[in-house]
């Protein structure tokens, strides 16, 4: 039996003391990577009105997906994230957590959507639920705190409240205004949200056995189908659609903002991987064992130290990065494939989401035959649409399918523990309905991606206990 490696920093007699403290100075890094980005992105894009801009994100219906950048602006919605994260930070350190890989992964899935739909408006209410749930409950917020952010995914119902769905045919999105029973309906569906969402995840955890790191999708998207069929379906009311955007300049990039991203992202996760480092005693000592972990019902952080998984977040990170560059020039290369997209706000927000469970169950080696799974679909599409005739409908790049892989990556399990087949086959399935779940919920939901990956791992795994596939691998114990 092989001993887990423990750097010095998180051995058995520091672990208690320095682990959550790391995650904390990390997550407040990152945050304060968000403000200093602020100026530079508002010389780079020529930002004149980032006040302005910013306001229009926050009173803006924000179902998925808005793109923050296009919304406001580059400075706008950096700045945006940066406070969705400084509260993150707060609830944090207020709580008096200790922090661990789920509340890393709660404060990343926070930044990553402060990109597109979250915003530190519509962001209170479902936080306020939870912490009433606690008190009501009296259950210490300190365990919810984790719930508490990951119900923040419901933000785009509580914009919708508060600017749109009281207004009816009179909403303008040039002139927005808030109502009196909007905001009531906001609160009280917050609190709603945080009585049910701390119900709901433990159930739909256990129906997908831990197959899907991304568990607080399944719930909320369960939740988010349910409430947005009685708002619209069952009242007869008209759904809306994404408020249209216009921003010539913006749509114009072929690749948005992609050398400001990609010197953002080569930093941060050079910073990553050399703090992870020098944390580890001048070492890459454990790595090597953790890329060879299932990543089912595996806490990084607990086998081998948090300056592992700070590796881990650069390594893996840098492949997110190549993979984009690549699947962005695609079209490029194979002209019959149409146009996609670049580093759009949700392009952008996806590479934290992607990165979420990097301290918990997240790496290279089993993410990667997810991300062949979409390549195999696409495959698929080319011959079929080649051989009738047909234009390809979508590459890679299309927007819908980059946010999709990035959280079918929460499937890597699939390919730790049933080997590589297994794991392409997952990525294959989530690539098919990865761009019709957001229809079931209306767009209100966050976190479509993990309800997407929460979906497909309801549908494979009952097919692979019935053709009694076991599992190839396991971890030492």
């Amino acid at each position: 039996m092989k001993t887990p490696h423990i750097s010095f920093y998180d051995s058995v007699e520091h672990h208690s003391k320095n682990a959550d403290k790391i995650i904390g100075f990390y997550t407040l890094f990152l945050t304060l990577c968000f403000f200093a980005a602020v100026p530079f992105a508002v010389w780079f894009a020529n930002d004149t009105d980032i006040l302005g801009d910013l306001w229009r994100i926050l009173t803006s219906p924000s179902k998925l997906v808005t793109d923050y950048f296009a919304l406001g602006g580059l400075g706008s919605a950096f700045l945006n994230t940066a406070i969705c994260g400084l509260i993150a930070n707060a609830v944090i350190f207020f709580s008096k957590v200790r922090s661990n890989a789920t509340t890393f992964a709660a404060y990343m899935l926070v930044i990553a959507h402060g990109f597109y739909g979250l915003n530190f408006l519509n962001m209170w209410t479902p936080l306020l639920g939870v912490l009433i749930y606690c008190l009501a409950t009296k259950n210490p917020f300190s365990e919810k705190v984790h719930v508490a952010l990951f119900a923040t995914a419901l933000g785009p119902f509580i914009s919708d409240f508060v600017f749109r769905y009281t207004l009816g045919d009179s909403f303008d999105p040039s002139n927005p205004r808030a109502t009196i029973l909007g905001v009531i309906l906001a609160v009280l569906f917050g609190i709603a949200a945080g009585f049910a969402v701390p119900a709901l995840i433990p159930g739909t955890t256990a129906m997908h056995r831990g197959f899907n790191l991304y568990k607080a999708g399944l719930a909320i998207g369960i939740m988010g189908i349910f409430v947005y069929s009685f708002m619209y379906r069952s009242l007869g009311i008209e759904a809306p659609s994404v408020v249209p955007i216009v921003n010539p300049e913006y749509y114009a990039m072929p690749y948005g903002y992609r050398t400001f991203m990609n010197v953002f992202f080569i930093l941060l996760f050079l910073i990553s991987i050399l703090t992870g480092y020098f944390l580890n005693n001048r070492s890459f000592r454990g790595y090597k064992e953790l890329l060879k972990c299932t990543g089912y019902g595996t806490d990084f952080l607990d086998k081998y130290g948090m300056p592992d998984c700070l590796i881990n977040i650069g390594v893996y990170g840098f492949c997110i990065l190549a993979y984009l560059n690549v699947i962005f020039v695609l079209p490029e290369i194979f002209p019959f494939l149409p146009t996609g997209v670049g580093f759009t706000g949700p392009t952008v927000g996806v590479v934290f989401a992607a990165l979420t469970f990097s301290a918990d169950g997240q790496q290279p080696r089993t993410v990667a035959p997810i991300a062949l799974g979409y390549v195999l679909l696409l495959c698929v599409v080319c011959v079929i649409c080649g051989i009738g005739g047909m234009d390809v409908p979508w590459t890679l790049s299309t927007q819908g399918y980059i946010n999709g892989l990035a959280f079918a990556t929460g499937l890597c399990p699939f390919a730790g523990k049933y080997g590589w087949k297994i794991g392409v086959l997952a990525g294959f399935l989530s690539a098919i309905i990865c761009t019709s779940t957001a229809g079931m919920h209306g767009g209100f939901v966050l976190y479509n991606g993990g309800f997407n990956a929460g979906l497909t791992a309801l549908v494979l795994l009952p097919v692979l206990d019935f053709y009694k596939v076991e599992p190839k691998y396991d971890d030492d114990v």
